[in-house]
């Protein structure tokens, strides 16, 4: 795969007259063109923007000032010697004018025959239909791993920082950092040296916080902060050795051993199963971003609105990666669509998402939840889509022993012994977690109310007026149980 600098050396070698640099740094892109101009001797370099003109032309300083039409004028009456490239910023807003869009037009043929380049860098997308078949579009990635650590190994020979870095802390440092801007990267490991006078484990909170921040500016994406580990979830011994297997798939490690990148798992199972903390113990102990799509939004009202949204959608978390993405209660987008009455729209937003979820190549861990499997269209459970599929089913006896073990030590770590374990676990067949935790609240209430702790008492009497989830609205046991023979699913 070729980088940014020699995708661009190729195109100006090849004589395309016009390419679009997608980009929100216009610094770091600026530097990096000019790199590749000195290092390929593609000498003339001229930046021009609506406020300055061409500023950087010491002949004609601020031509084109105020004036896109004089800045491809410019252009076209520059002397044509030596190979010329022609920065044009925020040239996107002037494209729809009928009087650029000719005139770029008729530069065309003195693009082509002289050694001559414009590049319109912006940081959104919008060519009119007429240009469309003119203009290159080239995107300018976020900064590397490689960059990452460069920056961070320069701001440490900068800066007089208490203690070395370990290998360990700049590798999780440079996994929090990625999706941000150089300039963000910069400031926001400035601050943690400000704040702790070095670069260490206290700098990931402080880097995630800026992600958050980024992702707030969207309405499709929520940023999750995240606390539950694996060891607090009972049961799902399956999916968590699993799990614990692929704890370092994004580490550098990883990536020199020529490792895989894993593309997800979808969780199924009834509702207070855990599958929503399992999503967040993944990004606890992986220790990274976790960010969480209502797939339901993904949905607008205008002709096209919805496949531009699974578009943004993928390009955020992309940018924001390595992460997880956590798309919750997959089955409720699909059940009961018609995929005819709305023109089509479900089908091109399903067929989107599962090509991106098969053909992705960047480190987005996805973990899909979906109370009701067999609601999912059987696109998605195929192999590819994602790496496993699990299902939580209700917790046995032992996992009901070690969920009430869980909880009870959060309510009452100093005293959750004397409560009658495996009692309450013997009671409580076929409750989920969430029912076992709100059992104990229940128990708690009452005692409250009678100015005294609970007791096990209590909580039996809670799980006695209980009627549990499975029991109201049964799975198809035989049809889940069938899958997981023929190694569909796998039990978590």
């Amino acid at each position: 795969m070729k980088t940014f600098q020699e995708e661009l050396v190729v195109l100006l070698k090849a004589r395309y007259p016009i390419i679009y640099i997608v980009t929100i740094e216009e610094e770091r892109l600026e530097y990096s063109i000019r790199n590749t101009i000195l290092n390929k001797r593609f000498s003339n370099l001229y930046i021009w923007d609506f406020i300055e003109g061409f500023n950087l032309n010491p002949m004609k300083k601020d031509c084109g000032k105020r004036n896109p039409l004089g800045a491809l004028e410019f252009v076209e009456t520059m002397n044509s010697n030596t190979p010329s490239i022609f920065i044009l910023k925020d040239f996107r807003r002037f494209l729809t004018d009928l009087t650029i869009s000719r005139k770029l037009r008729n530069l065309l043929p003195l693009l082509k025959r002289e050694p001559k380049t414009i590049i319109i860098i912006d940081s959104e997308i919008q060519i009119p239909n007429d240009l469309k078949d003119s203009i290159t579009i080239l995107k300018f990635n976020l900064p590397s791993p490689k960059e990452i650590r460069a920056e961070i190994l320069r701001l440490s020979q900068k800066l007089t920082l208490k203690g070395k870095i370990s290998q360990k802390t700049v590798e999780n440092i440079i996994k929090a950092c990625q999706g941000l801007s150089l300039e963000k990267i910069r400031r926001v490991l400035g601050k943690a040296i400000v704040i702790y006078r070095q670069l260490d484990h206290n700098s990931i909170p402080i880097i995630l916080g800026e992600k958050r921040q980024v992702i707030s500016q969207t309405k499709l994406l929520e940023f999750w902060a995240v606390k539950k580990r694996l060891k607090d979830i009972g049961g799902a011994y399956n999916l968590k050795r699993w799990l614990t297997a692929r704890n370092d798939v994004f580490s550098e490690k990883a990536l020199q051993y020529n490792l895989p990148i894993p593309k997800g798992v979808l969780i199924a199972g009834m509702q207070g199963c855990g599958k929503s903390l399992i999503a967040k113990a993944i990004a606890f102990e992986w220790r990274l971003p976790l960010l969480r799509l209502d797939i339901g939004r993904l949905f607008g009202g205008v002709v096209g609105e919805s496949e531009l949204r699974v578009r943004e959608m993928i390009d955020i978390a992309e940018s924001l990666s390595p992460c997880i993405l956590w798309i919750d209660e997959l089955d409720k987008s699909f059940i009961d669509r018609n995929y005819d009455s709305d023109s089509g729209t479900t089908s091109r937003v399903l067929a989107t998402l599962l090509t991106w979820l098969g053909e992705k190549t960047l480190p987005v861990f996805v973990v899909a939840t979906a109370n009701d499997i067999k609601s999912l269209p059987t696109e998605i459970l195929r192999k590819g889509r994602f790496d496993e599929v699990f299902f939580l089913k209700s917790p046995d006896l032992n996992e009901r022993e070690v969920i009430f073990e869980i909880h009870l030590q959060k309510f009452r770590p100093e005293s959750w012994e004397i409560y009658d374990i495996k009692r309450l676990s013997r009671k409580s067949t076929r409750f989920s977690g969430a029912e076992i935790e709100q059992t104990i609240i229940d128990a708690m209430y009452v005692a409250f109310s009678q100015d005294r702790d609970f007791t096990t008492g209590d909580i039996l009497l809670a799980i006695k007026e209980t009627v549990p989830l499975i029991d109201i609205a049964p799975l198809r046991a035989s049809k889940i149980n069938s899958w997981a023979r023929s190694g569909r699913v796998r039990f978590a």
